[in-house]
């Protein structure tokens, strides 16, 4: 996928994703991609606000798609709507280079303690 990954907020981590190698037949960003992207950032935000000893699973996940991306480069930012001990929220917000919606996701999980043994 070509993620990478910038945790200097991790409150509100954020990453990017090239188009090239995830697109559909047509050529364009594929949705899934999109989604991909949004799940990871959101997944990593809910583990970081876990902390330790505790993890992060996803229970739900959806996605509105804006726009296609022929090319480029795609970035997205997960924002917490709601973080308490057993559940996080995020809107995961994807633009192109040109700061154009992309995809407007939602990512909900559970936060529990870690599996012993």
């Amino acid at each position: 996928m070509g993620i990478e990954l910038d945790l200097s907020d991790p409150a509100r981590p954020s990453g990017t994703m090239p188009v090239d190698g995830n697109t559909q037949p047509y050529g364009l960003l594929h949705g899934g991609a999109s989604v991909v992207l949004a799940e990871t950032l959101g997944s990593v935000a809910a583990a970081l606000a876990a902390g330790p000893g505790r993890i992060a699973l996803g229970v739900d996940i959806n996605a509105t798609h804006h726009r296609a991306v022929p090319g480029g480069v795609v970035t997205g930012r997960a924002e917490p709507l709601h973080v308490g001990r057993t559940v996080a929220s995020y809107e995961v917000v994807v633009t192109d280079e040109r700061g154009r919606r992309v995809c407007t996701s939602r990512i909900t999980c559970q936060l529990r303690d870690a599996p012993t043994g």
